[in-house]
């Protein structure tokens, strides 16, 4: 007797469907006039349905990329949002694979080789279980909530109901990743114990007696004047309710979990080859951050070559100041000397500032086109302050109608050297993130997936690559700046070192922390809260020097090609055009733009 199941039926609504389709593709043919989509099409109406399902699912995304039409919403993550997205992902890359980036225009084939690695990027962070550990010393969805008042414009009425409608959705998105941390715990995917400590401050922040007291209640503080008193008292009223309700509770559950399950419950390991499947999940993530193919000890050796190569020059630098001492002496001289060290947050300030504006005044010296869009300087926000890094560039997008903003962490004073400030500024101001991340705003006529993606390697290694270029631009005014930009460059080689060694190579805390502290003249405290940065944020710091590594190598071989011919301004104008790109897409362009100008 033959059996008929549920699969021998789908199998013959299946042939039967490929047999209508191809009919109906055979017919079509026959029509006069009738071509079938080229592979460029079908390429864009892929991506364009795919962004509109990625501003839906990451409504915060949207919200910072300027895309207005999911302000009301906040997105959920529980397992069964990650499943969903993965299989429509996974719909996605099938569709591309049908697709040949050969029977594409030049700067569409760019365009299908980056939307391919963004989507791979979705699949890897599911299949290894990534989403398991929200969060890092550095950031976290919690701490990304807790920015919602200073990131949304309350312009309008519409805009204070949609904050609201976002507040109230806390309680219940807040469970979920309270589950996913939990089936993390019991599978051992978490974040090492050792970083723990402290990592409860920004969600002690939200622990209130009465809502008014909360962060989350700050813009009902002073609404606009063109709101009634009517409406004024309802968005009290309503902002009372969900806050006191909805989202102090949600943070408590939150910081209870945290210290009774979490905390405990914590892997003991360090390394992100001791997770499950950890392997693959670093080789992932170095893909994800550095966009190459190197396997870990590769990348552990160039670091180990270009720490050598940089001590070498730092010895001259200190030869140049006339100090007499060993290399460990000038760093304890440059750690504990007052005068490398502002009295005030507003001296360390008005320091960064000064530099902002002296690099402003010779930019053209280097670049050709520069962004409309200004920047400002301002000090990392209290509630990140104390584990947060020397500073950071905080971009908004076009159409928000306000700047990009260099933050500068003005908390323990002690620990941010004067010295070091002229790098950073070129790092995360100008010619730096925020040149890249303006310029890349206006590249219009990029499809959106492109336009808002943020390559660390390329963003990063540009950064680095930016703090070299003082030099050419006569920035650094002592022989200790020099020191400073040389301890930078220090500190991203020394990361290709400290990352695989921790995440492959089975290097401890304390390991790391030595390695850093006796070649770099960073203070203890940044030493403490980077190498906690890069144990729990595994290969995200491999792509600083990686990208400015290949930089160099790319200009040093437009020099040598191009001769009298190579001019830095049209170099710099070429790779800052781009947008963001992977590493081989950037080899690949600048190569053939070589070639052109030959």
């Amino acid at each position: 007797m033959y059996h008929v199941t549920r699969s021998t039926i789908a199998e013959k609504l299946s042939r039967r469907l490929a047999m209508t389709a191809a009919a109906l593709v055979i017919s079509a043919l026959s029509v006069p006039g009738w071509a079938a989509p080229s592979d460029g099409e079908r390429f864009r109406e892929i991506y364009q349905k795919e962004w509109e399902f990625r501003m839906a699912e990451f409504p915060l995304w949207a919200s910072g990329n300027g895309i207005d039409e999911h302000a009301a919403e906040l997105g959920h993550v529980a397992e069964a949002d990650q499943k969903r997205r993965y299989e429509y992902w996974r719909r996605i890359r099938t569709e591309l694979d049908s697709i040949s980036c050969e029977r594409l225009e030049r700067a569409e084939c760019i365009n299908y080789r980056l939307f391919v690695k963004q989507i791979d990027d979705f699949l890897a962070a599911y299949e290894t279980r990534a989403y398991l550990i929200p969060f890092n010393s550095d950031w976290g969805f919690y701490m990304e909530w807790g920015r919602l008042p200073a990131d949304t414009d309350f312009t309008s009425l519409a805009d204070y109901r949609n904050y609201l409608s976002r507040l109230s959705q806390i309680g219940p998105v807040m469970d979920e990743y309270i589950e996913l941390m939990r089936t993390g715990i019991e599978i051992g995917m978490t974040q090492p114990r050792v970083i723990l400590d402290g990592r409860d401050q920004p969600i002690r922040r939200q622990l209130v007696e009465r809502p008014e007291q909360s962060p989350f209640f700050a813009p009902f503080l002073n609404m606009p004047e063109t709101l009634d008193n009517g409406v004024r008292a309802e968005l009290l009223e309503q902002a009372g309710e969900v806050i006191g309700q909805g989202v102090v509770p949600a943070y408590r559950r939150l910081y209870d979990f945290f210290h009774g399950e979490y905390v405990p419950g914590a892997r003991r390991t360090l390394g992100a080859y001791e997770l499950p499947g950890g392997e693959a999940f670093y080789a992932a993530e170095i893909r994800r951050y550095a966009t190459v193919d190197l396997s870990p000890r590769e990348i552990h050796d160039i670091g180990l070559s270009e720490v050598a190569r940089i001590r070498a020059e730092m010895d001259a630098v200190i030869e140049e100041t006339g100090f007499e001492g060993e290399f460990a002496d000038f760093i304890t001289f440059l750690r504990t000397d007052p005068r490398f060290y502002a009295k005030s947050p507003r001296e360390l300030l008005a320091t960064a500032s000064y530099y902002a504006k002296k690099i402003d005044g010779r930019l053209p010296m280097l670049f050709g086109h520069l962004p409309r869009q200004p920047y400002g300087v301002a000090p990392v926000p209290d509630e990140l302050a104390e584990f947060y890094t020397a500073g950071r560039y905080v971009g908004a997008p076009l159409e928000a109608h306000r700047g990009g903003y260099y933050w500068v962490n003005t908390w323990k004073l002690e620990s941010r050297p004067l010295y070091a400030i002229p790098a950073l500024t070129l790092h995360e101001g100008a010619p730096g993130h925020h040149i890249q991340g303006a310029l890349a705003m206006e590249q219009s006529d990029q499809p959106p997936f492109r336009r808002n993606d943020y390559i660390s390697a390329f963003g990063e290694g540009w950064g680095l690559y930016a703090e070299k270029l003082g030099v050419e631009m006569d920035i650094y005014e002592t022989p200790y700046e020099q020191f400073g930009r040389l301890t930078y460059e220090m500190w991203r080689a020394c990361r290709l070192v400290i990352d695989t060694g921790v995440h492959a190579m089975g290097w401890n805390r304390e390991q790391a922390q030595e390695y850093l502290v006796s070649r770099t003249a960073l203070s203890v405290h940044e030493v403490t809260t980077e190498v906690d940065r890069y144990i729990s944020w595994p290969a995200q710091a491999l792509s600083y020097k990686l990208g400015e590594y290949t930089l160099w190598q790319l200009r040093r071989e437009a020099e040598a090609q191009l001769g009298e011919r190579f001019d830095v301004r049209a170099f710099h104008d070429f790779i800052l055009g781009l947008g963001s790109v992977t590493l081989e897409i950037l080899q690949d362009e600048v190569r053939s733009w070589i070639e052109a100008q030959g």
